[in-house]
């Protein structure tokens, strides 16, 4: 019973925890960061490219992973972080096998997009349609009153 109790509480805190950061933009730049490092380990038949110098075909992948968990755990800093992340994401197709098959390369950017246009004041799209509902029924009392 009380195992219960402690899940049905866990899953609220997560979620004020997520809304108050740009989750899943740094998400996915973390997950792009992971699958380059991941493609950077494949056999040499399959690898198109291994990289300039072999430092930085590993060094541009981790930076994003490590921006994306920063992007989690520090959001205050997150146009900083997404810049330098879609810089990074951009630079590991020349680095890390054309981005990670071009899979990674995606993840990273469109991460880094979502952590760039997220905005921390911004209300909850639950609330926006309830309201969104609330006016258009007002409108349509208010137009059947006046017929």
């Amino acid at each position: 019973m009380s195992d219960n109790l402690s899940r049905q509480g866990m899953r609220p805190a997560f979620r004020r925890w997520r809304a108050g950061r740009p989750f899943w933009g740094g998400l996915l730049l973390a997950l792009g960061g992971a699958e380059i490092l991941l493609t950077e380990k494949v056999s040499l038949k399959v690898a198109m490219h291994i990289g300039m110098q072999g430092m930085t075909g590993y060094l541009l992948p981790v930076l994003m992973v490590l921006l994306g968990l920063l992007i989690l755990f520090s959001p205050s800093q997150r146009l900083f972080y997404s810049i330098v992340g879609v810089l990074c994401t951009l630079g590991s197709w020349l680095t890390s096998n054309l981005g990670g098959f071009f899979v990674g390369l995606l993840l990273g950017v469109v991460g880094s997009c979502l952590t760039f246009g997220w905005l921390p004041d911004q209300e909850p799209r639950s609330e926006r349609r309830r309201r969104k509902r609330e006016v258009k029924s007002a409108t349509k009392t208010e137009l059947q009153h006046q017929a």
